[in-house]
């Protein structure tokens, strides 16, 4: 690759008949790097990236430097190295790979979606109507591809609180009191880069006892007339 002499640009531009002058060269400094891709024949770095923010939308730009980098033997040498680390840290395991026992920090700040086929599973493990679950357990609200019908309710209106299906006095003991019929939200969950765990508890499986199953609440009247 030519390395050209700034000071001779004018000429360069002339020889060449490009329209090149010092006015077209944006000198100011690589800094504040967003991002990096590698492919087998480019880097590509955005950087200095800006932020306006109006009333009703954001305007986010940035600059970008692209450079062919197999032409170089010393971007080669350092991209190889990079491959090299990538190479060495392949089999790392991340954090958090498995939930401790009775966490069940997910079943509090988050409200997973529930599908028909989810309300279908969890009224045949309750031995409920399809109609009865969605009134009781689930805030209805279609999704613009009618996949979901809505969401699990809680026992309380903040999102902090616990799902109404969760059981266990505290963390270390909560369980899910519908583990067979949950919903795919649930079951597709991964603490795999969660940063909400219980790094308190213990990982042992051997002492953590489940308790019962998660009764519906009876309605109607008993025989002696009282609201059950």
């Amino acid at each position: 690759m030519e390395t050209i002499d700034l000071t001779k640009l004018r000429n360069y531009a002339r020889r060449t008949g490009q329209p090149t002058h010092p006015e077209m060269l944006d000198a100011r400094p690589l800094e504040h790097v967003n991002k990096i891709e590698i492919d087998e024949e480019h880097v590509t770095f955005e950087f200095d990236e800006r932020t306006t923010r109006y009333y009703n939308l954001n305007e986010i730009v940035h600059r970008e430097w692209t450079y062919k980098y197999n032409d170089d033997p010393e971007f080669v040498a350092a991209i190889g190295k990079v491959i090299d680390l990538a190479r060495k840290h392949l089999k790392d395991l991340p954090e958090n790979v498995a939930c401790p026992p009775g966490c069940a920090q997910c079943c509090s700040g988050y409200e997973p979606f529930v599908s028909r086929s989810d309300v279908e599973r969890i009224a045949k493990h309750l031995h409920m109507s399809y109609d009865e679950v969605m009134r009781r357990y689930v805030n209805e609200r279609s999704s613009a591809d009618g996949f979901h019908v809505g969401w699990l309710r809680k026992i309380g209106d903040d999102i902090s609180d616990q799902c109404v299906f969760l059981m266990g006095s505290k963390s270390g003991r909560h369980y899910c009191g519908i583990y067979e019929g949950r919903p795919h939200d649930c079951r597709d969950f991964t603490p795999i880069g969660c940063n909400d765990v219980d790094e308190s508890l213990p990982r042992a499986t051997s002492k953590f006892k489940i308790g019962p199953a998660f009764m519906p609440k009876r309605r109607g009247r008993n025989p002696n007339g009282k609201r059950l």
